[in-house]
Formats: structure tokens, C-alpha cells, sequence
């Protein structure tokens, strides 16, 4: 599942509106998440694919029972019936945003 994590996929200066338009053109939302350290999202399954890009902080995302750490700029793809949970790993604040298609 290791080609589930595109690193560095935006720059880590991470661009939302960028985000937004690419995700678009792939027929993505994209909407914010701001999490604060330890926050944690546990055990979620979604009928359509989603992704996750951070922009600023960092993520652990688990699906199907493998971790991923996930950096700004990085992008994830959450196959639609995975499990999965998502874990804010930074010592401060993590801004993430995410889209579903």
C-alpha cells in the first residue's frame, strides 16, 4: 500500500488554492482541518476515495492497519471502504486539508 503516499506531491510551502484546483480537475473537494497535538481520528470508513495533504505540521495516517507519516506537501489517497485514522503527530498545531471524490 506504499503507493497510497506521494511525497512531496505540492511544495512544503503548501499553496490551498493550488490544492484546491488539482483536486478539482480530479473531481476532489478540499476543505481544512486544524488539529491540534495528539488529536486523533479514529477508525473512519467513507464510500467514496479521499485525500489528505498537510500544510503545515505533520499526520500519521493508518489505513487498513499501515502507518504513514505524512509532512507538508505530502499527498495521501484513501481508497473509498478503507479503514483508516488520522493522527496529528506534530508537537503543535496541524493544518491539513482533505477532499473526497
Amino acid at each position: 500500500m506504499s503507493d497510497l503516499v506521494v511525497k512531496g506531491k505540492f511544495s512544503a510551502s503548501v499553496d490551498r488554492a493550488r490544492v484546491a484546483r488539482d483536486w478539482e480537475e480530479r473531481g476532489y473537494s478540499c476543505d481544512l482541518f486544524v488539529d491540534p497535538p495528539g488529536r486523533e481520528w479514529n477508525n473512519f470508513v467513507h464510500s467514496t476515495n479521499e485525500l489528505v495533504t498537510v500544510a503545515e505540521g505533520k499526520l500519521e495516517v493508518t489505513i487498513a492497519g499501515e502507518r504513514h507519516a505524512a509532512a507538508p506537501g505530502d499527498e495521501i489517497f484513501i481508497p473509498k471502504n478503507a479503514r483508516h485514522s488520522v493522527k496529528n503527530i506534530h508537537s503543535g498545531t496541524t493544518r491539513w486539508l482533505y477532499g473526497y471524490g
